[in-house]
């Protein structure tokens, strides 16, 4: 959407589940409103979060330096300045791809990442961060087109699989579906562990657009049972999902089967946070909408 709207994403208002209570017997948990997609931890971004009165917050990507992990001292002073707003740090969401990009594709090297993602795993919940969101998605987000506009001139998104099905293959080559899911699993084998030891959530985002593949390169989180599959590889309270809601209503024909899936991973106490986010169509062609006027009732 243009403007504030846009830049903070507000179309993807977050909605927290504190999974993290699980780790405390006895406590309830409860739903959170908080503001997402916060790239650049500015003043004026922290005071625009509390003028909407939402009290938690989810930083994407923070710049915190680092010889591939984050050290101890520099989250726990993201969160400081965070609560020093009057606001709730809820969950870092992604760390950089240099990080894990020999996880992904499975190089040479992958090893040493696995150790330094683990160590900041730890730094994470030392420092009293409680998720970190991830995704397993080496080309990323895709849309064909950033130029329509939707209600009230606010910019949208939209994609078309039709035009990037004869995109070239990737200067990675091809990546075939059951090689990535044997990476997936090399890398929750060595980070669930010690994300449960530590007290840390972590949370998958599926892959969208979920389609096959693009461009040579498989995309493994595109449907719900393929994220049931990946909460069965390590079956742990630290193994959870980020239900990107836009995503998976791309993925699914009717409204009911979100709500379903909602249902699933709820019961189950799998989601660890929301992306409140909605669309008209499903693969292969959908495009965002505000939430008030996709194809999901976001009251349902």
């Amino acid at each position: 959407m243009m403007g504030r709207w846009w830049r903070h994403e507000l179309a993807d208002v977050v909605v927290k589940s504190t999974l993290g209570d699980h780790f405390h017997a006895g406590r309830r948990a409860m739903m959170k409103l908080g503001l997402g997609a916060i790239h650049e931890l500015e003043d004026e971004t922290l005071q625009f979060a509390r003028q909407l009165g939402v009290d938690s917050i989810i930083v994407h990507t923070p710049k915190l330096g680092g010889d591939g992990f984050w050290e101890f001292l520099p989250l726990l002073q993201l969160r400081k300045r965070v609560e020093g707003a009057g606001l709730n740090l809820a969950a870092i969401e992604n760390i950089p791809r240099h990080f894990y990009d020999k996880i992904m594709y499975g190089l040479p090297g992958r090893d040493e990442q696995l150790d330094k993602v683990c160590r900041t795993i730890r730094n994470l919940g030392r420092a009293g961060i409680p998720i970190l969101g991830y995704n397993f998605m080496p080309l990323r987000v895709w849309r064909t087109e950033y130029t329509p506009t939707g209600r009230g001139g606010a910019r949208v998104s939209k994609y078309d699989h039709e035009l990037v099905e004869n995109a070239p293959i990737s200067e990675m080559g091809d990546y075939d579906e059951e090689t990535l899911r044997a990476n997936l699993r090399y890398f929750l084998a060595a980070i669930v562990p010690v994300a449960e030891e530590e007290g840390v959530v972590l949370a998958l985002h599926p892959d969208d657009p979920p389609v096959a593949s693009i461009a040579g390169i498989g995309r493994i989180i595109r449907s719900v049972e393929a994220y049931k599959r990946v909460m069965a590889i390590v079956p742990s309270p630290s193994n959870a999902i980020e239900f990107c809601q836009g995503t998976v209503a791309e993925m699914c024909a009717s409204p009911e089967q979100v709500y379903d899936a909602i249902r699933y991973f709820g019961t189950r106490k799998k989601i660890a946070y929301v992306h409140f986010r909605n669309v008209r169509g499903a693969v292969p062609k959908f495009e965002e909408t505000f939430i008030d006027e996709g194809k999901v009732d976001m009251l349902e």
